[in-house]
């Protein structure tokens, strides 16, 4: 694979949605990317240890699995159940060879109004979670997601709560992405980017930009890299100045690139990595 501006590339599987996972893993191939970043759903469809093999014949390293959490549940069954769906989540990781499981918190629950008491029970997931993971060498990635998601997605919303959380937990056991889509608004995202850095805690570092105006489904406006307000450059100077040297995933979820060849767009992808980014 490339030892060149390319080589730290990971390519989100759902930036390429349209294609299955033998046309991802000879698609990365062509075009001298090495990496990828899965997601359960599509894995599960063509069977995890299947997929395992294909990415390992074809060279390909797994840079992480998206994505478990939801813990935020009142009910006692069904906190059970996503803690349960987590362990699944945490095997599968480790079968595919990523050390990296992200994790989104989840939303309120129907009628609460208690953000403070929603992201205690993430920490009490957490706390359940972590020590088994770490038996199975994948460490949890806590992503905190846009505020616009705090309601029915993510409960974190700021760097800052994704630390708080993990801090409870050794670094090597619970640590944050960075995700510019999710971040870029932040005043406060450096100096929080700085601390995670000194706490040997970013564990992923995501890539999208942040498009207007947003679109209908605000789930599907991750913008190709250089259409938006997000400055690329400055968040990977952040990240390497607090000594983050590993991959630097694209995730973008965009119906206008889906429907579109997904050669031209990994080719995209790559183009507008090198011109934004590096």
């Amino acid at each position: 694979m490339s030892d060149g501006p390319l080589s730290r590339l990971s390519i989100n599987q759902e930036t390429v949605k349209q294609w299955s996972l033998p046309e991802l893993a000879e698609g990365c191939v062509k075009a001298g990317v090495g990496k990828v970043g899965l997601w359960r759903a599509p894995v599960q469809a063509y069977g995890v240890e299947r997929t395992a093999g294909l990415l390992s014949d074809a060279g390909l390293a797994v840079t992480s699995l998206c994505r478990g959490g939801f813990f935020t549940a009142l009910d006692p069954a069904d906190r059970a159940r996503a803690l349960d769906d987590n362990r699944s989540a945490i095997d599968e990781a480790a079968a595919l060879s990523t050390d990296t499981l992200v994790l989104v918190s989840g939303g309120l629950p129907p009628d609460s109004r208690d953000l403070h008491g929603a992201r205690e029970r993430v920490a009490d997931a957490l706390a359940e979670l972590a020590p088994y993971a770490a038996t199975r060498g994948v460490r949890l990635a806590i992503e905190p997601l846009h505020p616009m998601y705090a309601a029915d997605r993510c409960v974190v919303s700021t760097l800052g709560q994704a630390l708080d959380l993990a801090e409870r937990f050794p670094a090597e056991q619970v640590g944050v992405v960075v995700d510019t889509y999710h971040l870029w608004w932040d005043d406060r995202a450096p100096a929080e980017i700085a601390r995670a850095g000194a706490g040997g805690r970013i564990h992923s570092f995501q890539l999208a930009d942040w498009i207007t105006p947003l679109p209908a489904g605000v789930l599907l406006g991750r913008g190709q890299l250089g259409d938006g307000s997000v400055d690329f450059r400055a968040f990977r100077r952040q990240v390497e100045a607090a000594g983050f040297d590993g991959p630097i995933e694209v995730e973008i979820f965009n119906e206008a690139l889906w429907a579109r060849d997904g050669a031209e767009v990994l080719a995209e992808v790559a183009e507008r990595y090198v011109q934004h980014a590096c």
